[in-house]
């Protein structure tokens, strides 16, 4: 039978060669909590709910995009885990989470041994700066489903905080301060329009230096994804609200904190925008209205809070070398953002 699936496309020995060396790797990323062996039907993680009074569980499922693509033409795969972590990461730290494990799943049409093993060291890599278990995983052969060379990957991620401890939102007055954290590049967003402008429109190659980004194209683009969650946690006790500006940039993703009758005033002119960001305007001739639905611009997370803790967090954000800029305010309004 498994001859006969193999040349179906499907090779059971191969994906079993490959996966021998996951105990090991996965094991290296437990975290106390974590019962049971490797390769279960089930990761087993046993809450210790004597550290909590009210635990919420908090959890997330996403993917990077068509950022694959980049690392398809690049040839270099670690990075891709790695961003998966943190994007997960970061979506539950906005609400105070502290990250238990993670779940990965891989869709590939052939499986090749050196691409696989990247791929899981940059989750083991990630998961162990977050202090999270990579806890169990999934990796489907599907021959004739993705094109040669391609594969999807997908990550879930649980995490817990304290009920009264949530970050919501709820709490955000009109005068508050808006502050932005600086990202390093796209992260995992806006790849399809990057791609479609740089490479079709302006044809250049992931091996092209240029010079206004002053780097490889391909190396800028696969830049990645940052985690935010030493910040959150050093500052969450005074903030009231964050956001991780991640697909729908600023005007989607900040009013899923604001309250109804409050809006953001962002002035764009408050932090240096990423020589990449304006590369990709300038060719693409993308209105600003655009650029900042579509992209983080430079900033990956922004954190709203009264006026009386700003410089407490920019001296706590810069001892933990994070990049922070005052960038806008809270004013009165119907939940929404404004740039200017």
């Amino acid at each position: 039978m498994s001859k006969q699936y193999q040349k179906a496309g499907v090779d059971i020995e191969l994906g079993n060669k490959v996966k021998s060396k996951l105990p090991q790797l996965l094991s290296s990323t437990n975290r106390t909590e974590v019962l049971g062996k490797v390769g279960g039907f089930g990761g087993l993680f046993a809450l210790d709910t004597k550290k909590y009074k009210n635990p919420v569980l908090v959890s997330s499922v996403d993917g990077v995009g068509t950022k694959l693509k980049i690392a398809f033409d690049v040839g270099k795969h670690d990075t891709i885990g790695f961003d998966l972590v943190n994007h997960c990461v970061n979506d539950i730290a906005v609400l105070g989470a502290e990250p238990l494990f993670f779940l990965d799943y891989i869709g590939v049409g052939k499986l090749v041994p050196t691409v696989f093993e990247s791929i899981i060291e940059g989750f083991v890599k990630a998961c162990k700066i977050n202090n999270c278990t990579l806890i169990g995983g999934e990796t489907a052969q599907m021959p004739g489903f993705y094109k040669k060379g391609e594969y999807d990957v997908s990550g879930t991620i649980v995490g817990v905080v304290e009920k009264d401890e949530m970050i919501t939102g709820e709490n955000i007055s009109d005068g508050d301060v808006v502050i932005g954290v600086e990202s390093n590049g796209l992260h995992t967003n806006g790849y399809s329009l990057a791609r479609k402008i740089l490479f079709d429109k302006m044809r250049y190659g992931v091996e092209d230096y240029i010079k206004e980004i002053d780097n490889v194209l391909g190396d800028e683009l696969l830049m990645t994804h940052i985690s935010y969650l030493s910040l959150v946690h050093k500052t969450k006790k005074y903030v009231n609200g964050i956001a991780h500006i991640t697909g729908g940039g600023f005007y989607d993703n900040i009013p899923r904190i604001l309250p109804k009758n409050l809006n953001v005033v962002i002035n764009k002119n408050s932090w240096h925008v990423l020589p990449i960001f304006e590369l990709i305007q300038k060719c693409g001739k993308v209105s600003d209205e655009e650029m900042y639905h579509v992209f983080n611009m430079g900033i990956g997370m922004i954190f709203i809070m009264n006026k009386k803790y700003v410089d407490k967090f920019l001296k706590e954000s810069k001892s933990l070398n994070y990049k922070s800029y005052i960038i806008g305010n809270v004013e009165r309004g119907s939940c929404e953002v404004k740039i200017i």
